[in-house]
């Protein structure tokens, strides 16, 4: 009977091919089947094999240049979006439940993070925003956390030298900012201490995905609160991130 991708046999060929296209990533001009047998510490045979039946479903596209990824994983790659909303949906709820507060989960769009799903505090007192909602990144947890991605120059470019003030707490400064994004990229954590509106504060941090949109996940709270609690929200902020990249694959 011909293995179903089940057994051991089936496991292999699916763990053979997953090494081919990882030694692919992004390497745009394409590679030789001699490097993608040495990146993927492959058999040159077996990845000729491997490299055939990909071509087959376009997940690759073998040229002059050599091997590079197919146009089919452009298509699923378009879809992820939905993906990770989607898969990050009870976790946020989860976080949400045990805080008590407002959950958000963003993407980068230019020097924006566009909110596109939020678990909502259910208490009286709480902070909610619109789903589609664009909040700057210099002045929110999540937007510092996305900058600190990027090197000092690349925060300049997506930021501009002057910054936007939207409360007596907002920096303004890029020098300012990029100080503050040092102490972020040693800790993978953010705080927003009523930079974006009086009154309110968060704590932010990013996620991987695998996708090529870069998101950004946050607890906001009622400032009394957030100084009262921040310690239990750093651990539920922490738990979600973890829940997430599990569920995508990640960790």
């Amino acid at each position: 009977m011909a293995d179903d991708g089940d057994g051991p046999s089936g496991k292999q060929v699916i763990a053979r091919a997953a090494a081919v296209l990882r030694a692919l990533e992004g390497q745009d001009q394409g590679l030789s089947l001699a490097q993608i047998a040495r990146n993927a510490d492959l058999p040159r045979s077996t990845v000729q094999r491997i490299v055939s039946a990909l071509e087959a479903q376009q997940l690759v596209v073998a040229g002059a240049s050599g091997v590079r990824l197919g146009p089919a994983l452009a298509r699923l790659a378009a879809s992820a979006h939905t993906d990770v909303v989607a898969l990050s949906r009870p976790h946020l709820e989860a976080a949400g439940r045990a805080t008590r507060e407002t959950v958000h989960l963003s993407v980068v769009r230019g020097e924006h993070a566009i909110l596109v799903e939020q678990y909502a505090s259910d208490q009286e007192l709480r902070v909610v925003s619109s789903v589609g909602a664009a909040l700057p990144l210099h002045c929110t947890a999540h937007g510092k956390a996305l900058l600190a991605d990027l090197d000092d120059a690349a925060v300049e470019v997506v930021v501009g030298s002057t910054l936007e003030r939207r409360t007596a707490r907002t920096i303004t400064r890029l020098p300012a900012l990029l100080e503050q994004l040092d102490t972020v990229r040693t800790s993978g954590f953010a705080r927003d201490q009523e930079e974006h509106a009086e009154g309110v504060c968060a704590l932010g941090t990013t996620l991987r995905t695998g996708t090529a949109e870069r998101y950004g996940l946050s607890i906001v709270a009622p400032a009394l609160r957030f100084v009262r609690d921040s310690d239990a929200l750093w651990g539920a902020l922490t738990r979600c991130r973890s829940a997430i990249e599990d569920s995508l694959g990640m960790r």
